[in-house]
């Protein structure tokens, strides 16, 4: 069994939230940090929590490497710690780093997020330099079953500057990337018919949705854009193959639930914030 069949089973049991574990040291409620500890140490006891609260409601937690990289050494000691908590659980975990280098590079890229300290079970991927900026991370995924997802359409602004352009053909570049990417994912199938190369396919642009949905229907999306971004459940919903085939990113939705939830512990009001977004992404499905 693929992590992506695993992922799979963990969205058709307990949904498809992700959450983003992106975690800031602002982010923290006043009063929580230890003077006596590090940024690193405090955050890693927020996350913790944070883990322990929604684990049960979650089909996947993705931790966003630059948040760590940014306070240093102790950042990445929190980073690995937060991989490993989370891992312990046994829920599946996206390391999102974006590499995007090719040959020796990519190898060692490879090496370091999918073996050793660092280890993921998925980690995410930008196609720009092209098919070899992808291929060495194959290796694990053909031989270990470990998962990749891959930038196609993203959920930002300036999707619109490169991706959205029209080719000769009339597809999108995005279209294109999709295409290959696709193509390339069958070498890998798992047994619940999705291929272990993922797609990143961003929530906030709904125009072609269902063209989306119905052109990669073996591809398992990894879905940015809801809540802060702009993206709504129906929005969210089209993306989704029967409320299962992908999964939908929240982080400073779920990590700051607290600051519109007055009163409520902070890891309640992820929970809280998580059981929300799962139901009314439910029930945009049910309305399709």
């Amino acid at each position: 069994m693929t992590n992506m069949d695993k992922l799979y089973e963990a969205v058709a049991a307990r949904g498809p939230v992700c959450v983003g574990l992106d975690t800031d040291v602002s982010y923290l409620p006043e009063g929580f940090a230890k003077p006596e500890l590090t940024a690193g140490e405090n955050i890693v006891r927020f996350n913790q929590a944070i883990v322990d609260a929604t684990k049960a409601v979650t089909g996947c937690f993705k931790v966003q490497i630059a948040y760590y990289e940014s306070l240093g050494l102790d950042g990445l000691a929190a980073y690995k710690k937060t991989l490993d908590y989370v891992k312990a659980t046994g829920v599946p975990v996206i390391a999102d780093i974006k590499r995007g280098d090719i040959a020796k590079t990519a190898e060692m890229y490879a090496k370091a997020h999918f073996s050793g300290d660092l280890e993921a079970d998925f980690i995410t991927l930008a196609p720009y330099m092209g098919l070899d900026s992808i291929q060495p991370y194959m290796p694990f995924v053909e031989q270990q079953g470990k998962g990749v997802f891959v930038l196609v359409r993203t959920s930002n602004p300036g999707a619109k500057d490169f991706e959205y352009e029209k080719l000769a053909d009339g597809r999108h570049v995005y279209d294109m990337v999709g295409d290959k990417l696709n193509a390339m994912g069958k070498s890998c199938v798992g047994e619940h018919g999705y291929s272990s190369l993922g797609l990143v396919i961003g929530g906030t642009h709904i125009e072609e949705a269902a063209e989306i949905r119905a052109r990669y229907q073996d591809s398992f999306f990894l879905i940015p854009g809801y809540g802060a971004q702009g993206g709504t459940a129906e929005d969210i919903a089209q993306y989704l193959s029967q409320g299962n085939g992908g999964v939908v990113n929240s982080s400073r939705g779920v990590l700051l639930a607290y600051k519109k939830q007055p009163g409520t512990p902070f890891d309640q009001a992820a929970y809280n914030e998580c059981v929300n977004m799962k139901e009314a992404i439910k029930n945009a499905c049910d309305r399709l």
